[in-house]
C-alpha cells in the first residue's frame, strides 16, 4: 500500500518560505500521498454513486508570487475538472486536515444545486454529524461547527450559495495536526471513506 498517512515535514512544508520553495516541499512529500488518496477512492466514489469518478491533485499553477497555504486532492464526475461540479476533497493547512463535499463559486448550476438542498433542509440538518463543520470560503480555514449552527442559519447559508455568485458551501471534518499524525495508513484512509459516506447522501441530492 502506498503511504498516504502525513507526517511532520507535511504540515511544516506551509512554515517554508518563497513559492518556489513551498512548491518543491508540497511536490516532494504531500503531493505523492494525495495522489495515492485519488487513486484508491476513486473506485469508492465511482461504485456508491454509479458514476465515473476522477481525481485531479492541485497544482497551484498559476501561482507567481504567493506560496500556497493549503493543497489537496479533489474528487469529481468530470475528467477536465472538479470547479464546476459538485465534489470531495482531501487536503491540509500547516494546522489541520480536512475532507469535504462541497460547491464553490466556479459551479455554473450552483443555483439549482441550492434549490435541492433547501428542499432538504430538514433531513440535511438532522443527519449531518454534530462534529462536522461547514465552510463558506475553501481559501480561508474558518468554519462553523454543525452542532453550534441552527436550522435557520444553515437555510440562510444554503440561499446565499443560490443567490450569491462568488458564494461556497463545503461540510465535513476538520482533523487537527494532532489528530492526523496518530493515524496510520489504514486509520487514515478509514477516516476518509466514513466521512466520504457521510457525506453521500448530499451528493446524490444535487445529482438528482
Amino acid at each position: 500500500m502506498k503511504q498516504t498517512n502525513l507526517q511532520l515535514q507535511d504540515f511544516a512544508a506551509f512554515s517554508v518560505d518563497g513559492l518556489e520553495e513551498r512548491m518543491t516541499e508540497i511536490i516532494t512529500h504531500i503531493r505523492p500521498k494525495l495522489e495515492a488518496i485519488g487513486e484508491h477512492f476513486v473506485p469508492f466514489l465511482t461504485k456508491e454513486t454509479g458514476e465515473t469518478f476522477f481525481y485531479h491533485v492541485a497544482k497551484h499553477a498559476r501561482r507567481t508570487v504567493n506560496p500556497p497555504k493549503d493543497t489537496w486532492v479533489a474528487f469529481a464526475a468530470n475528467k477536465r475538472g472538479y470547479k464546476m461540479m459538485p465534489h470531495f476533497q482531501v487536503g491540509l493547512w500547516g494546522t489541520h486536515v480536512f475532507i469535504y463535499f462541497g460547491l464553490i463559486y466556479e459551479c455554473p448550476e450552483k443555483a439549482d444545486y441550492a434549490a435541492a438542498y433547501l428542499e432538504h433542509l430538514e433531513d440535511i440538518y438532522t443527519s449531518v454529524p454534530g462534529q462536522f463543520v461547514w465552510s463558506i470560503d475553501h481559501t480561508k480555514p474558518d468554519v462553523s461547527l454543525h452542532s453550534s449552527l441552527t436550522k435557520e442559519a444553515l437555510q440562510i447559508m444554503l440561499e446565499r450559495l443560490a443567490k450569491v455568485k462568488k458564494a461556497e458551501l463545503l461540510v465535513g471534518v476538520h482533523l487537527s495536526k494532532e489528530e492526523a499524525l496518530q493515524l496510520d495508513n489504514e486509520s487514515f484512509l478509514q477516516r476518509i471513506q466514513d466521512t466520504f459516506a457521510t457525506l453521500l447522501p448530499l451528493y446524490k441530492v444535487s445529482r438528482r
